[in-house]
């Protein structure tokens, strides 16, 4: 069967990727694009790559009904979110937010960083959704609405997504010192900064330039503390390159007290570990991932290496708009709606 889908927030950068996906996706049928600046006007007029694909125009979001939907996709703002998923999930709409409210488990924790949560009850209830590392909550999701239940679903974030899936699988053999700081230099692309230009954003300003931003104060460094049980050990620092989409993380993580191995074991090892995830590819050893190999896909890069002074040094590369948002939000609906995972994310990035 199709399952009718919309896009909250589809004139964005993430969302009008959504509308790409969606539009070429077998079991998904979108329905609905809401953008309230551009109501009314025909997706293909706002960006011409849709010219000959959709007649869709984009439509308020309150004049939209959301309501007559399988599954809704938030491509909104942080802090926008939780105010609009609490009537989608009493509608019987499956909701998957790309943004971050419903990410960490702890209330507490994304007041810090972020505003006072006002649906906690659903942030309880949300599957984490990044599903190469957190499956089970994903499963479990499935299951509940196969049983008829809409859930939810907060993806994890971009920077989070490429440094988790570099580092995870030797933290989680027990390779890494548990006591010793965990480092990720990470670089992105600039539509991860949004649609809307800034003085940081600008091309006179982002063109020719490298620079951190961020630092020791960005928020994703609790989602990837979260993820990785690094509490209080992560050093995250995010760059801002002169790309239009990519992201690589390169995470330095010092070797436990008596581990010792070389990167071809430490290769095989996380081959192993992702052995079941179709759309995470780790490299040979001594090749490194490439983001111009991945952009324009869902797909993921991973590379290791064990060096000399006793740490292992783990690189991701992804498109920030695919597996770091967009695709990884269809992912996730895959899972929950019983379909294979890779469903209508088969694309390949161009080879040049």
């Amino acid at each position: 069967m199709t399952y009718r889908a919309g896009v909250v927030g589809a004139a964005g950068f993430a969302g009008i990727e959504l509308v790409r996906i969606l539009t070429r996706h077998p079991e998904f049928e979108l329905a609905a694009a809401t953008s309230d600046a551009l109501a009314g006007t025909p997706i293909a007029q706002v960006y011409p790559a849709f010219t000959g694909v959709t007649d869709l125009a984009f439509s308020t979001h309150e004049g939209t009904d959301l309501g007559a939907c399988d599954v809704v996709f938030l491509a909104v703002p942080h802090k926008a979110a939780m105010g609009m998923a609490p009537a989608l999930i009493a509608a019987g709409v499956t909701v998957i937010d790309l943004s971050a409210d419903f990410r960490l488990k702890d209330p507490a924790v994304y007041e810090q960083w972020y505003a006072p949560h006002t649906a906690p009850d659903l942030l309880a209830q949300a599957a984490f959704g990044l599903p190469e590392l957190t499956g089970d909550e994903l499963a479990a999701a499935a299951e509940r609405r196969a049983a008829g239940e809409a859930v939810l679903v907060g993806c994890a974030g971009c920077y989070p997504t490429a440094t988790s899936l570099a580092a995870a699988p030797a933290i989680r053999a027990g390779l890494v010192d548990g006591a010793a700081p965990v480092v990720a230099d990470a670089v992105s692309g600039v539509t991860g900064a949004g649609k809307k230009a800034t003085e940081r954003t600008h091309f006179c300003f982002a063109n020719e330039n490298v620079e951190a931003y961020g630092v020791g104060t960005h928020r994703h460094t609790p989602e990837i503390e979260q993820i990785l049980g690094l509490q209080g050990r992560l050093v995250f620092t995010p760059h801002l390159a002169p790309l239009n989409r990519g992201l690589l993380s390169t995470v330095t993580l010092p070797l436990a007290p008596g581990a010792a191995l070389a990167t071809e074991e430490l290769v095989a090892l996380y081959r192993d570990f992702y052995a079941e995830s179709p759309l995470v590819s780790v490299m040979d050893a001594g090749v490194q991932p490439r983001t111009a190999s991945v952009a324009g896909t869902c797909r993921a890069q991973v590379g290791v290496a064990v060096h000399p002074a006793g740490l292992i040094v783990a690189t991701g590369a992804i498109d920030n708009l695919g597996k770091g948002a967009a695709g990884q939000g269809v992912q996730c609906a895959n899972i929950v709606f019983g379909l294979p995972e890779t469903c209508g994310l088969e694309e390949i990035a161009n080879p040049v």
